[in-house]
């Protein structure tokens, strides 16, 4: 057992660094000296992350991208946490059918999703909208909070909600006032899901973004189509910082594991 645990070990430290050199590779670009991408670089230094801070269409961009992705993380809480609660603790007939319709778009890619969200919103003018945009990411995210949440409302126990009710609180008052805050680290890990999720959203963005409204993962492929400067490197450096100061934030608030419902 020992043997093959070292065995199993190592190979799980070999896939890691396959998954993680790219990575690698990518932060060193970031700090490349050099006019075009070359790996390993000739030089190091800063050049590219303060050509980044006056880059007009990136940081507009990026701008764009943040205030939607808060846009659908709010929706998607609003929407599919109380969808999640009815799936969980209600009895109905075709509960079973609206769940599945609720989580259909997790197993078809994204690129029919995109696809089709064109065709559905252009004869409603909805393409290269912010209205559009937000709609087309929440396709995408509202099926994962309606999943995380059916998920962290199945662990909660059960007799200190008919405890709560049996001492006389209403059924909105035990959902406000024991379910929810006992649930609360689910919701932390579905607001932060969304949220990355609509912002590194690709596919769907690509399909229904246009001049008016391009997101920051669209204007990144617009930028590397006709340059081959290490800037794009130099800001998926400050993406991964960023994600990592989420994920660490929600470590230091609810703790990832227990978030996630382990």
């Amino acid at each position: 057992m020992n043997g093959a645990g070292r065995v199993l070990s190592t190979l799980a430290g070999v896939v890691y660094a396959m998954i993680l050199a790219p990575i690698v590779v990518v932060v060193a670009l970031a700090f490349s000296a050099d006019d075009f991408i070359v790996f390993p670089p000739s030089g190091y230094s800063f050049r590219w992350f303060e050509a980044l801070a006056g880059h007009g269409p990136l940081l507009d961009a990026l701008l764009l991208s943040a205030q939607i992705a808060c846009v659908v993380t709010a929706l998607s809480l609003l929407l599919g946490v109380p969808a999640a609660l009815a799936l969980n603790k209600g009895s109905f007939p075709g509960r079973e059918a609206l769940q599945g319709f609720f989580l259909a778009p997790l197993l078809l890619p994204t690129l029919i999703i995109g696809l089709a969200l064109l065709l559905f919103f252009t004869p409603l003018r909805l393409t290269a909208t912010l209205p559009g945009l937000v709609l087309g990411h929440m396709i995408v995210t509202l099926p994962f909070v309606i999943r995380m949440m059916t998920t962290a409302f199945s662990t909660l126990p059960d007799d200190i909600e008919a405890a709560a009710a049996t001492l006389g609180a209403t059924p909105w008052r035990v959902v406000r006032r024991v379910t929810l805050p006992l649930a609360a680290p689910g919701l932390v890990a579905c607001g932060a899901l969304s949220f990355l999720l609509s912002f590194d959203e690709t596919v769907i963005s690509l399909f229904i973004a246009g001049p008016r409204a391009s997101t920051l993962p669209v204007e990144m492929v617009r930028y590397v189509e006709g340059r081959t400067d290490p800037m794009v490197a130099a800001l998926s450096v400050v993406l991964i910082a960023a994600t990592l100061l989420i994920v660490i934030l929600v470590e230091r608030l609810v703790g990832v594991a227990r978030a996630v419902g382990n």
